[in-house]
């Protein structure tokens, strides 16, 4: 059983057990979350897939933890012109366990 969800701009392919990595969403370590806007739903071969979201399709999962990625760094320049920027970013992200799909 496996379901396509979106949350934060971004369709994530989840199934029960899995651990996954999506943009930072509200809420403390071990805080339950539910993913309501799930696209498709897979069980067994049954097929439901929503228009555009499964009506009562809902992810379950667990906030595992709340953190940073590594810092990438932004470089701009343009040549001959002594115009350089540089700046550094580090996009926050939850780590969340998927628990339980319904729909």
């Amino acid at each position: 059983m496996y379901a396509v969800i979106e949350t934060g701009g971004k369709q994530y392919r989840v199934q029960e057990g899995d651990t996954v990595f999506v943009e930072k969403i509200q809420g403390n370590e071990n805080d339950k979350v539910v993913f309501d806007k799930v696209l498709l739903v897979s069980n067994d071969g049954d097929i439901k897939v929503g228009k555009p979201h499964v009506e009562g399709g809902e992810v379950e999962g667990t906030i595992l933890e709340q953190g940073k990625a590594k810092k990438i760094i932004v470089f701009k320049y343009k040549a001959k012109k002594d115009y350089r920027r540089k700046q550094g970013h580090r996009q926050p992200y939850t780590k969340v366990k998927i628990e339980k799909i319904n729909g």
